[in-house]
C-alpha cells in the first residue's frame, strides 16, 4: 500500500511539474509591430526611370525617391537644402555657386562630386532632354572643385534656384547613364528593387542614405487604371495610398478607417479665348462671358465641389497669388447688358474644342456652354482626341474657345509669360499691357517688390479677360488611419521618405 501511495504521489507531482512547465512555455500573444512595407495604387505607367529622358508625372513621382536634386521644395514651397548644402548667388544676380554636401554616394558605391553635377546638367541640355529649352540661359557650368560648382546665365533670371529644385535635375553617373531607364542609379533614399511593367513596381530602402533612412523598407506601387477597382482593393486593405477623384471622397471622408488629405493643385483650368475671332477680341464680349460663368457649379460638376476659384493664370497656392474673384462675380443680368452695349444683344454662335481625354475639362465645358446660351451665346461643342487638340488648337490655334489646364513650376513667370504680346503661345494679350511688367519681374531682385508686379499683372489679366479663370482643381489622396507623414507637394512628385506607419 505505501508504494502504491508513493507512487501515486510521485505521478501527482510530476504532473503538476509538467503543467507549471507547459504553462510557462505558452506563447504569449505577439505584440503587432509596425508596418514597413508600404503599397499604393497608381493609374499610369512610368515612362522608364530616367528623370532626363522624359516629360512624363508618372515618371517623377517615382524617381524622385530613386535620386536627390540639389535643393528640394517643400509642401509649403520653400526652397531647402538637399545634395547642396549652401548656395550663393552673386552680387548681379547672373552666378550661382552650389556646395555640395561631401557625404553622397551613388547607389552603385561611389562617391557623388561635383563633376556628377556638371555631367548631369550637360546632359540635361543636350538635344535629347525634353527640358533641355528650359536651361538655355545657363551657358556656363564650372567645376570649382571636388564639393563647389558655379552656373551662370546668359540673362538675369531671379528665380534661377527654383529651376534646380525640379525632379528632372537629378544628378545621375554618368557611367550608368545609358541604362537608367530601366536600372536606375541614384543617390536617393530608396532603390529600384523590381519593376514588373504594366503591373507593379517595388523600391526598398537605402540603408547608405546621406540624410535621415526611409523609416520604410519597401514601398510597392500597383497599376490600376480603373478608379473603381483601385478603390474595392483599397477598402479590403490591399493598398495603403489611392490617389481620388473627386466622387470618390465621399466613400471615404467620414469613414474612422481612413483618412483623406487634399491640397489645391499647382495648375489653373481656365476658358481659353481666341481673341483673333473678330467677335472675341471685344472686351466687353469677353466681360459679359466671365460674368456670365457660375464657377461654382462648373467645379461642382467637374470635380464634385473640390477645386478653387481663381480670378487670374496663378494657382491659390502661389506666394504671389493676388485674388481677383471680386472683379468678375456671377451675374448673368449684368452680362446681358454688356453684350447689348457690344452690339450683340441677341447673342452669336462659337465654338467649343474640348479634349476627350480630359473628363475635367470636358465636364467644365459642358456646364460652361449651358451657362452661356442662358445669356443667347449659342456654343456648338467638339470633342476631340488630344492629339488633334494639340495639333489643332495648341499648335495651329485654330479653334474659338477651349477648356484645359495649365500646369505649373514653381516661379510666377513660367505661368504670366504667355501673355506677353509677341508670345507665340495660342493665347495671349496682344493689346501689350503687361509685357513691360513681365520685362519688370525678370530683373526685380526685391521680392516684395516682384510680387507687387504680378499682382498688376493678375488684376490687368482680370480686366482685360483674355482667358476666363474658372479654378485649381484639388489633388486628393486615401490614405489607410495608420498611415503618417505622406504630403502632397507643388510639383508632380512623391517623397516616401518621411512616411511611415504609426505604432
Amino acid at each position: 500500500m505505501k508504494r502504491i501511495i508513493a507512487f501515486l504521489l510521485a505521478a501527482v507531482m510530476l504532473f503538476s511539474i509538467s503543467a507549471c512547465s507547459n504553462q510557462e512555455n505558452t506563447p504569449k500573444e505577439p505584440q503587432t509591430a509596425a508596418k514597413t512595407g508600404l503599397t499604393m495604387g497608381y493609374t499610369t505607367e512610368p515612362e522608364g526611370l530616367d528623370p532626363q529622358r522624359t516629360a512624363a508625372a508618372s515618371t517623377f513621382s517615382v524617381t524622385n525617391n530613386i535620386y536627390d536634386t540639389l535643393v528640394s521644395v517643400t509642401s509649403d514651397w520653400e526652397i531647402t537644402p538637399r545634395l547642396a548644402k549652401e548656395w550663393n548667388v552673386s552680387e548681379n544676380g547672373m552666378e550661382i555657386t552650389f556646395t555640395l554636401r561631401d557625404d553622397v554616394y551613388f547607389h552603385n558605391g561611389r562617391q557623388m562630386t561635383a563633376k556628377d553635377v556638371e555631367y548631369s546638367f550637360n546632359r540635361l541640355k543636350d538635344a535629347e532632354s525634353p527640358k533641355a529649352k528650359d536651361y538655355d540661359n545657363i551657358v556656363k557650368i564650372e567645376t570649382v572643385d571636388d564639393y563647389n560648382i558655379k552656373f551662370t546665365t546668359e540673362t538675369l533670371d531671379v528665380e534661377l534656384l527654383k529651376r534646380f529644385a525640379y525632379p528632372w535635375t537629378a544628378i545621375v553617373p554618368e557611367e550608368a547613364a545609358d541604362n537608367l531607364k530601366t536600372a536606375p542609379v541614384g543617390t536617393g533614399a530608396f532603390k529600384l528593387k523590381e519593376w514588373n511593367p504594366q503591373q507593379n513596381l517595388t523600391l526598398e530602402r537605402n540603408d547608405n542614405y546621406f540624410g535621415e533612412k526611409a523609416k520604410l523598407e519597401t514601398v510597392k506601387l500597383v497599376l490600376i487604371p480603373d478608379a473603381t477597382s483601385m478603390m474595392a482593393s483599397f477598402q479590403v486593405g490591399d493598398l495603403d495610398i489611392i490617389p481620388l477623384t473627386g466622387d470618390q471622397v465621399t466613400m471615404v471622408e467620414n469613414n474612422e478607417a481612413y483618412q483623406v488629405i487634399s491640397e489645391p493643385m499647382n495648375a489653373v483650368q481656365i476658358l481659353s479665348i481666341n481673341t483673333d475671332n473678330e467677335i472675341l477680341k471685344n472686351e466687353k464680349v469677353r466681360q459679359a462671358m466671365a460674368i456670365a460663368i457660375n464657377k461654382d457649379e462648373v467645379i461642382e460638376a467637374s470635380m464634385f465641389g473640390y477645386g478653387d476659384k481663381i480670378g487670374s493664370h496663378l494657382p491659390p497656392t502661389s506666394p504671389d497669388y493676388y485674388d481677383t474673384n471680386n472683379m468678375i462675380e456671377y451675374n448673368p443680368e449684368k452680362a446681358k447688358e454688356l453684350l447689348k452695349e457690344a452690339g450683340y444683344e441677341n447673342g452669336f454662335d462659337i465654338n467649343m474644342t474640348l479634349p476627350k481625354n480630359y473628363q475635367l475639362h470636358v465636364d467644365a465645358g459642358q456646364v460652361i456652354a449651358d451657362q452661356l446660351g442662358k445669356i443667347g451665346i449659342n456654343v456648338k461643342i467638339e470633342i476631340v482626341e488630344w492629339g488633334t487638340w494639340l495639333s489643332d488648337v495648341y499648335t495651329a490655334k485654330k479653334f474659338d474657345t477651349t477648356v484645359v489646364g495649365h500646369t505649373g513650376r514653381l516661379d510666377s513667370y513660367a505661368f504670366l509669360a504667355r501673355y506677353k504680346s509677341d508670345s507665340n503661345d495660342y493665347i495671349s494679350l496682344k493689346t501689350g499691357e503687361v509685357d513691360q511688367l513681365l520685362a519688370d519681374a525678370l530683373k526685380e531682385l526685391d521680392e516684395s517688390k516682384r510680387k507687387e508686379i504680378y499682382k498688376q499683372i493678375q488684376v490687368i489679366l482680370a480686366e482685360k479677360l483674355p482667358a476666363i479663370y474658372l479654378q485649381t482643381p484639388r489633388t486628393m489622396l486615401a490614405l489607410q488611419k495608420d498611415v503618417q507623414g505622406m504630403e502632397i507637394f507643388p510639383i508632380d512628385v512623391y517623397d516616401f521618405s518621411t512616411v511611415s506607419f504609426a505604432e
